[in-house]
C-alpha cells in the first residue's frame, strides 16, 4: 500500500467502525438502563406497534376489572340494604299474625299499627338513602358495567344491572309488584290482609336478592377472567418489548472492547502518515 499525505484510509476505516461501535454501544447503554429493548421506532417498529397495541389492551382491561368490582360493590350494598329489609318485613309478620288473633283489644291493635307503619316507613328511607358513590341503588334505571380490551365496543362487552325501587309501595321482582302502602293492623280482617301481603313481600326481596348473587357471581366471574387476560398479555407485551439482560451484558463487554481498540486502532492510522516526514529530512 502506497503512502499518501491526500488521503488517510486507514484512519477514514477507523474512524467509520469507530462510529458504528460508539452506536452499538449506545443502544446497548439505552437498553440496559431502561429494561426495554425497544427505545424509539428506529429500534423495531413492527415490535413497538405490537407492544403499544397490547399496552393499550391490558390498560383498557385493567380498567375493566375495576369497573366490575364498582359494580359487585354497588350490588353488595344493595344486597345487604334489602336483608335489612327482610329482618323488618319479618318483624311485620309477627305484627300482623299477633294483631289477627281475636284476643287483642283494639287499643293493643294501634299499638302495633304503630310498629308496622314505622317498618314501612324504614323500608322507604332504605329504598331512598342507600347509595354506592353518591348514587342510589335502588332506581328504575340499568346500570350498565362496561368491559373491554379497547379493541372494540360490542354491546356483548356490556353487562347490564337492574335492582329496581324500592318503598313500601313498591317490592317488585319477575314482574310480582308488592304494595303495602294502604295496609293497617287496626282490625283483625285488615292484618290478615297485610299478613299475605307482607308474605308476597318476603318472597319478592328473596328473588330479588337471588338475582343480585347471580349478577355478582357474574361480574366477579368476569374479573377472574380479565385479570387472566391481564397476565397472559403483559407477559406477550415483555416479551417482545423487554431487554435479553444477559445478552445486552455480553454485549457492553464486546462493544467497550471494540470502542477502546478502535480508539487505539485510530490513532495508530493517524501516526501511520507521520513516517512521510522521514523521507523529507
Amino acid at each position: 500500500m502506497s503512502l499518501s499525505i491526500l488521503n488517510n484510509i486507514p484512519s477514514i476505516v477507523a474512524q467509520n467502525q469507530l462510529s458504528i461501535t460508539n452506536s452499538n454501544l449506545q443502544k446497548t447503554l439505552f437498553r440496559l438502563s431502561s429494561g426495554s429493548r425497544i427505545n424509539s421506532g428506529a429500534d423495531d417498529a413492527a415490535g413497538l406497534a405490537i407492544a403499544d397495541g397490547l399496552k393499550a389492551n391490558i390498560t383498557a382491561l385493567t380498567q375493566s376489572a375495576q369497573n366490575a368490582s364498582g359494580g359487585v360493590g354497588a350490588l353488595q350494598v344493595s344486597d345487604g340494604a334489602l336483608a335489612q329489609v327482610t329482618t323488618l318485613l319479618n318483624r311485620a309478620v309477627t305484627l300482623a299474625t299477633e294483631s289477627a288473633n281475636g284476643t287483642v283489644s283494639s287499643g293493643q291493635r294501634v299499638a302495633l299499627n304503630a310498629e308496622f307503619t314505622q317498618i314501612k316507613a324504614e323500608i322507604d328511607r332504605i329504598g331512598g338513602s342507600t347509595t354506592f358513590n353518591g348514587t342510589s341503588v335502588f332506581t328504575a334505571n340499568t346500570t350498565s358495567i362496561f368491559l373491554t380490551d379497547a379493541s372494540s365496543a360490542q354491546a356483548n362487552n356490556v353487562i347490564s344491572v337492574n335492582v329496581g325501587l324500592l318503598s313500601q309501595s313498591t317490592i317488585a321482582y319477575n314482574g310480582s309488584t308488592v304494595d303495602l302502602s294502604a295496609d293497617t293492623l287496626t282490625s283483625d280482617s285488615a292484618a290478615t290482609t297485610a299478613l299475605g301481603h307482607v308474605n308476597s313481600a318476603i318472597a319478592n326481596v328473596a328473588g330479588l336478592r337471588g338475582s343480585i348473587g347471580a349478577s355478582i357471581n357474574r361480574l366477579q366471574s368476569a374479573v377472574n377472567v380479565i385479570n387472566a387476560q391481564v397476565q397472559n398479555l403483559t407477559s406477550a407485551e415483555d416479551g417482545i418489548r423487554a431487554a435479553d439482560i444477559p445478552s445486552e451484558v455480553a454485549n457492553l463487554s464486546r462493544y467497550t472492547i471494540l470502542n477502546q481498540s478502535g480508539i487505539s486502532a485510530l490513532a495508530q492510522a493517524n501516526s501511520t502518515q507521520q513516517s512521510i516526514l522521514n523521507l523529507l529530512r
